[in-house]
């Protein structure tokens, strides 16, 4: 399709040492603008096919395009390729190095080149936009894991990629900064942002993703529209998954014979509709 910008064909993938291979044959592709989720249990391949999506793991078999073209893994091509794909860790303490939450936002930029001007005011923006106003100079392992899980993001933002991929990009966050950190996503994806996002969370994925894919013994057992593929019950216990609230729901309200709102996403626009 021509609007694909990230697309992964035919991946092979084994750690070393493993007597399991972590990807087998797999294929998927993100299209720009769109949300994708990432969905499967423990295990399926989710993250190893994330760190080949930005060229810091190399398949045995298969390639990555972006912009279809081929990811180069020499140096400048892997700095262009990470500069149109960029990598949020679930841990944000594996991203996390410099002395300063400036210092370490700015590392990206100025591996790119740019001249100072340019980086602070990069560093000015995300810090701004990642709500980090005030933390600039305060070493990165005295924030809390909210706060460092934000620095992470805004480090990778400062690259300004056109591609952002997330691992579990809400673990470990209360509901406050889980909503606050799904409102910075849907701007950016309304920026025109692409995002791809590994979850556990299948009720999050229903509701935030325009397409899902979904994982099992390192391949993708389907993906597509969002709301289609994460309704059908067959492929999500395949996928060893729940089906999210909604559609469990929905089903059981049309086998009561009530009305309910067809095109929800959350449960909250389900249930009002089926009193009505």
């Amino acid at each position: 399709m021509d609007d694909v910008i990230l697309e992964a064909r035919g991946l092979d993938y084994r750690y070393p040492g493993s007597g399991e291979p972590a990807l087998r044959g797999l294929s998927l592709s993100a299209r720009h603008g769109r949300r994708l989720a990432i969905l499967g249990a423990n295990g399926a391949g989710k993250t190893t096919l994330l760190l080949h999506l930005n060229g810091t793991l190399r398949p045995r078999a298969g390639v990555v395009l972006v912009d279809g073209v081929p990811g180069d893994t020499g140096r400048a091509g892997l700095t262009a390729w990470r500069r149109r794909v960029g990598l949020v860790l679930q841990e944000a303490d594996d991203q996390l190095f410099a002395a300063t939450v400036a210092e370490d936002i700015s590392f990206g930029p100025l591996n790119l080149g740019l001249g100072a001007a340019e980086v602070a005011r990069r560093v000015a923006d995300v810090v701004a936009r990642m709500g980090l106003t005030g933390l600039e100079d305060r070493p990165p392992h005295m924030l809390s894991h909210g706060q460092r899980k934000r620095v992470a993001i805004a480090g990778i933002l400062a690259m300004q990629p056109a591609v952002l991929v997330l691992d579990e990009p809400t673990a470990g966050f209360d509901h406050a900064g889980q909503t606050a950190l799904l409102s910075t996503l849907e701007h950016l994806s309304a920026s025109g942002m692409t995002l791809v996002f590994s979850t556990h969370d299948v009720d999050l994925a229903y509701a935030f993703a325009d397409d899902a894919a979904l994982f099992a013994g390192g391949t993708v057992l389907a993906q597509g529209d969002a709301r289609a593929v994460l309704s059908d019950a067959a492929l999500m216990a395949r996928a060893g998954l729940p089906l999210p609230a909604v559609p469990a729901l929905a089903a059981r309200l049309h086998a009561l014979g009530v009305p309910f709102h067809r095109e929800a996403r959350t449960v909250l626009e389900l249930i009002p509709a089926a009193g009505g």
